[in-house]
């Protein structure tokens, strides 16, 4: 085996179970303790591997409004409304595309008065020129990874 393969292997078993213990992924990859601790280790030093979380559900716990903000924005200030909305801890995921808007956030809502309020706080921001705000009704799939590809 590579260590290319051992390497999408190991990331592969994490995804399958990112609390497995370094003895049963050298067991399930037949390889040494210390052979996947170093592995292990070069792929959270290299930030291919940047943490270890729990996939939480936010709905079961109140957060049952999703919501997709696509936002226009004066262009030099793309990188400080990005910010602004990293510090949003309810916005989920933010990105900067290519389209019609400069920038779209996700982000979690206990009701739609929440959600209402998140956004009419956002939209106080002058850099902010136009925004459109979809409300998820069902997420077919959500925070999903995948399985890279090994060659055998």
């Amino acid at each position: 085996m590579t260590y290319e393969n051992l390497d999408r292997k190991l990331i592969n078993a994490l995804l399958d179970d990112g609390r497995a213990s370094l003895r049963s992924l050298a067991d399930d990859l037949d390889v040494s303790v210390t052979t996947v601790s170093n592995h292990l280790s070069t792929l959270e030093e290299e930030g291919i591997i940047e943490g270890y979380t729990p996939k939480v559900d936010y709905d079961k716990i109140g957060y049952d409004v999703t919501a997709i903000l696509q936002l226009k924005v004066e262009g030099s200030a793309l990188p400080d409304v990005t910010d602004s909305l990293r510090e949003h801890e309810q916005m989920i995921s933010v990105y900067e595309v290519t389209g019609d808007y400069d920038i779209i956030a996700i982000g979690k809502f206990a009701d739609t008065d929440d959600m209402n309020a998140e956004i009419k706080s956002l939209l106080t921001d002058p850099e902010i020129l136009e925004s459109n705000t979809s409300v998820v009704l069902n997420a077919a799939v959500e925070h999903e990874q995948f399985e890279l590809e090994v060659e055998e």
